[in-house]
């Protein structure tokens, strides 16, 4: 026989974003906000337009990603030439000198995890739309895996300031950081405020519906 446990949402409670502890939700608030009696924080029972908002940066960060990939990452100039390398043209390098390894890791982190990000993010939030019963165990952990690996996204920004902090040969060469920077550290962040504005809570909404 299946178990069926009752959610805080049904018993009438709801958890405080800020400080976490759990109160009773009135009855009828009156159209007024309602405040944590801990910390005073506005108590929601599921995140405002959690869908939209998800909706709204998944897509700005697709958006994003684009010129991520398709400009340079780094202009290196030596001896008078100009050398400009994007994400994927650097893992070519690092795969054509035999360095497999680190081939591997800006390949995984910088452009199969942002893109596996808005995978994972796409699929919750069409589940959540159309109301899927599926395991919705499995989908929660997705969504703690997309949580879990957003911040090594972040991994090209550091090799690109770390490169520039070290070469240091004067007039002879230069690095600097090329317009992809900026656009593949607005996916980094965007991706990270997709996830946390998502309410995992919305997935067993509809499994509670179902019982």
């Amino acid at each position: 026989m299946k178990t069926s446990y009752a959610s805080a949402k049904s018993l009438g409670l709801v958890s405080c974003h800020d400080c976490h502890l759990l109160s009773r939700w009135p009855g009828s608030s009156g159209g007024r906000s309602v405040q944590c009696p801990r910390c005073g924080a506005e108590l929601h029972q599921r995140k405002p337009n959690s869908i939209v908002r998800t909706w709204a940066l998944v897509i700005a960060a697709m958006i994003f990603y684009i010129p991520a990939n398709a400009l340079p990452m780094t202009v290196t100039s030596a001896l008078g030439a100009t050398q400009a390398d994007t994400i994927l043209s650097g893992v070519i390098y690092f795969i054509h000198s035999g360095s497999w390894e680190i081939a591997l890791v800006i390949f995984t982190a910088s452009i199969f995890v942002p893109f596996l990000k808005f995978i994972i993010l796409i699929y919750l939030l069409l589940s959540v739309q159309f109301k899927s019963i599926k395991r919705p165990k499995d989908r929660i952990r997705l969504y703690q895996l997309t949580e879990a690996i957003g911040r090594w996204s972040m991994l090209d920004i550091y090799v690109v300031t770390i490169l520039i902090a070290l070469v240091k040969l004067g007039i002879l060469a230069d690095i600097e950081a090329g317009p992809a920077v900026i656009y593949f550290a607005s996916v980094v962040v965007i991706t990270m405020l997709a996830a946390e504005s998502f309410d995992p809570r919305l997935i067993w909404d509809a499994v509670e519906e179902e019982a």
